[in-house]
């Protein structure tokens, strides 16, 4: 859903097509994208139209790659540890 909306607004119905879920069962997903703020909705009539928060996606995709870099920081340590073990250690083989 977060995919297809980050190419422009989409109502409901459009959004729940290509899935094998019940129409409660999509609302329920978006209900919850849209309390994390990443999805916004809004109604015209009959039609529940749904689009992305580009602010809150931004933040969610900063949090991602902070943690991101945090992991490889703590992995390239790792490396240079095995690395600097003496050659005939057994190196986790």
């Amino acid at each position: 859903m977060v995919e297809r909306l980050s190419r422009g607004s989409a109502s409901v119905s459009e959004l729940a097509e290509p899935f094998k879920m019940s129409l409660p069962a999509i609302v329920q997903h978006l209900q919850v994208l849209e309390q994390s703020g990443l999805v916004t909705t809004r109604k015209v009539g009959r039609v529940r139209t749904c689009t992305i928060d580009t602010g809150a996606l931004s933040m969610a995709e900063k949090w991602i790659n902070d943690r991101r870099v945090g992991w490889e920081h703590r992995l390239d340590r790792l490396g240079a540890f095995l690395d600097a073990l003496p050659s005939g250690t057994d190196k986790g083989k």
